[in-house]
């Protein structure tokens, strides 16, 4: 009989997150997700699934929910999913640094620790997959993102690297890059730049009440948007084929950015994208 395989998700509070652990626990995985908030817990908790509190900002939950897993297991774990993140929006001039900070602790530092605790781990059983959800922001830049694309750069680097140095290790290591998906992500974006950005004082007022309107659900409906399930489809290929890729592309958009910024000159691709709404 084939032993049950244990994955660890991250930030399944809604959207992707949620998404991947019920069709993981579906497909037989024994699943582990963490959120935020401890009112997130039960609904997780009803469909069978192992929900513990994690918050990339603080190093004592990261601890808590890796000795956790290690009791619970016998100090065993086949598969990571680094999923939970925020976007923050605003132009980089209206960014105070604490800002862009904070971006990097939730959305790149605290994903590094999470990762460095489990590696041992998989190490030491001689096989794992550890999954990052990034952004096709962390390959394309996009204007009024730059926190959010700064931490998904970085992270792209970090990641690779890692797949790197884990080579012929049995630990294999790949990267989602989406593109819009339907989830709560825009709404916890507009939160944000309604608290950490000046929108009427700062010269791109004009620009913020165009991009509010996205955000908000006011303006134009993105019609290449795709749910959960697309980046499912993809999570079940980095965690399963003998050879998974380094990059996981999902949606139109993104696959087309990539393809673009590939054959165009740098010149006139950053003018494109500098047109794109």
């Amino acid at each position: 009989m084939t032993e049950q395989r244990i994955i660890l998700l991250t930030g399944c509070s809604s959207g992707i997150g949620a998404y991947c652990a019920r069709a993981l626990k579906a497909d037989g995985w024994r699943v582990f997700a963490t959120v935020r908030k401890e009112e997130d817990l039960a609904s997780l908790e009803a469909d069978g699934i192992e929900a513990l509190l994690l918050d990339y900002t603080r190093p004592e939950t990261i601890s808590a929910t890796v000795a956790t897993v290690r009791e619970r297991t016998g100090d065993r774990i086949d598969a990571l999913f680094n999923n939970g993140a925020y976007g923050q929006t605003g132009a980089v001039e209206d960014l105070s640094t604490d800002v862009l900070r904070a971006q990097f602790e939730t959305n790149f530092f605290g994903w590094h620790e999470l990762t460095r605790q489990i590696i041992p781990l998989m190490r030491k059983q001689g096989h794992g997959r550890i999954v990052n959800c990034s952004s096709i922001l962390g390959l394309i830049p996009y204007r009024f993102r730059g926190a959010y694309t700064a931490s998904k750069f970085a992270l792209e680097g970090l990641t690779i690297t890692l797949r790197m140095e884990l080579q012929d290790s049995g630990i294999h290591v790949s990267l989602i890059e989406p593109g819009p998906i339907a989830t709560r992500f825009t709404a916890n974006a507009l939160a944000k730049v309604h608290e950490h950005i000046d929108l009427e004082g700062s010269v791109h007022a004009a620009e913020y009440r165009r991009q509010l309107r996205r955000l908000d659900g006011s303006g134009p409906i993105n019609k290449h948007k795709l749910g959960p399930e697309a980046v499912y489809d993809v999570l079940k290929s980095a965690l399963n084929v003998s050879n998974p890729r380094p990059h996981y592309l999902v949606t139109t958009p993104a696959k087309q950015g990539v393809l673009l910024k590939r054959l165009l000159p740098a010149n006139l691709f950053y003018r494109l994208m500098r047109r794109l709404d």
